[in-house]
């Protein structure tokens, strides 16, 4: 079975997506602080949440993983076995590189 490759390609800041916040906040929020630009982690044939990723991120990064994993391919994407996605936090969100790699 393949594995999952997760690529951090963009680690957002406020500042990137709004020039004032859409809601109050108790303070400012820096950007992500878990995962930086070029980290990588792989996903075994367990499914399991890497090491260090964020539980949150993992929260909506799982679905593409279990696509690309069981041999399905996203069709608006010329090349199959690669998809990206983000997590959550829509203030300030990762974006990652999602590719199935051969085990």
């Amino acid at each position: 079975m393949p594995k999952v490759k997760l690529t951090v390609l963009k680690v957002m800041d406020q500042k990137d997506i709004f020039k004032k916040s859409p809601v109050k906040q108790s303070k400012p929020l820096p950007p992500c602080h878990i995962h930086h630009e070029g980290q990588e982690f792989i996903v075994g044939p367990d499914l399991n949440m890497p090491e260090g990723f964020c539980h949150w991120a993992w929260s909506t990064a799982k679905t593409p993983v279990k696509i690309l994993m069981f041999g399905g391919n996203y069709p608006w994407q010329e090349e199959p076995g690669v998809s990206v996605t983000c997590c959550t936090d829509g203030l300030r969100p990762v974006i990652y590189k999602v590719e199935r790699i051969e085990a």
